[in-house]
């Protein structure tokens, strides 16, 4: 994942095996004169981008967040805040963006 795009594998229901579940865009932020302005759109589109994911995580007990800069640990932050996710175990790495077919391979690594 990054600022403004994320990709959810996971296995799908009544399967053992990865699949992509699906690749969320999120909105840029266009600049505008108001520095209060440009955090709050900026906060509130994260939010939204951040809600749009976890759609996709319905029945999730265990998440590894990975992406090329800090935005997981914001997410994971927001999951650690949602009612629905408070007990689901999380984990974190830094990674350079991967084809979904290279994505599928590293989440099989991690959880088979």
């Amino acid at each position: 994942m990054d600022t403004q795009h994320a990709t959810v594998v996971g296995k799908s229901i009544g399967s053992d095996k990865m699949v992509v579940l699906g690749h969320i865009n999120g909105e840029e932020v266009s600049p505008n004169a108001g520095n209060n302005h440009d955090n709050t759109q900026k906060q509130m589109q994260q939010g939204k981008f951040f809600k749009e994911i976890t759609l996709l995580l319905q029945n999730a007990t265990h998440l590894h967040a990975t992406g090329t800069g800090q935005v997981q640990e914001q997410f994971l932050h927001y999951l650690a805040e949602t009612a629905q996710f408070k007990n689901t175990k999380t984990e974190e790495s830094t990674a350079n963006r991967m084809s979904d077919e290279r994505l599928v391979e590293f989440f099989e690594g991690k959880f088979n």
